[in-house]
């Protein structure tokens, strides 16, 4: 993979430097300290492999990823930066995979791998009509950065700026507003059960009415989660009610 490594940051950059060394079939091409200088290396050395800060003084890394987009062919991008708040925007630029600082060998591995196998694969056509909801979402998870697909979460719970993802068993906090997550979110998927609930449509199992004037939204796991006043004609139009 001819590797491009784009840093602000120096000793960021020797670091890098040293990890792309000890991997396997990797061949580092060159170095840019910011993304102005990234645009220009990509064009000259047709990289596959762009490891790319976020936060860089003028033309950011996001803005680097967006400018490349419709390059064919388009080197995969894996971002590398101290910050997990840009994770939901990764999607919108297609990244391959995202790492948060200090990048482990075996994290740098895993990424690798994920943008040669991206990199095997035959490119289908673009759709006419891209799909403007949100598709996927990256998650910080322990030391990594994980790809959740939107269809596989079941419910969505504010925590102050922050939102839990339920996916099964397991779950996931991202940086994001629940009134921004909603905006990016299919209503064909997911309905809006309280001011700080989402669900899947297809997880909601049933409505329960205590009988007063509270309703509830019965999960196929046991939980009930109360439908506030305001969003409750949407819950009720689920039953055709």
């Amino acid at each position: 993979m001819r590797t491009l490594i784009v840093d602000d940051e120096p000793l960021a950059v020797e670091r890098m430097q040293i990890l792309c060394a000890d991997q396997e079939g990797v061949s580092l091409v060159g170095t840019a300290s910011d993304g102005a200088s990234a645009l220009r290396l990509v064009e000259a050395l047709s990289p596959d492999l762009i490891l790319l800060d976020i936060s860089m003084p003028g033309l950011d890394g996001m803005a680097v990823a967006r400018a490349i987009q419709g390059r064919s062919p388009r080197p995969a991008v894996v971002f590398c930066t101290a910050f997990d708040s840009y994770a939901v925007a990764a999607f919108d630029v297609s990244a391959t995979d995202y790492l948060l600082k200090p990048v482990s060998p075996e994290r740098l591995a895993k990424a690798i791998g994920r943008a040669r196998e991206s990199a095997a694969l035959p490119h289908a056509p673009l759709p006419a009509e891209p799909s403007k909801w949100l598709e996927e979402i990256w998650a910080p998870h322990r030391s990594e950065m994980v790809r959740v697909l939107t269809a596989r979460i079941d419910v969505i719970e504010a925590e102050r700026d922050y939102m839990r993802l339920h996916v099964g068993s397991r779950s996931y906090l991202i940086h994001q507003t629940i009134s921004d997550l909603e905006r990016k979110l299919d209503p064909a998927m997911f309905i809006r059960l309280h001011r700080s609930t989402i669900v899947r449509r297809d997880f909601i199992a049933g409505l329960r009415h205590d009988g007063l004037s509270t309703w509830q939204a019965l999960l196929p796991d046991g939980r009930q989660l109360r439908i506030g006043r305001s969003y409750l004609p949407a819950a009720k139009a689920l039953a055709g009610r």
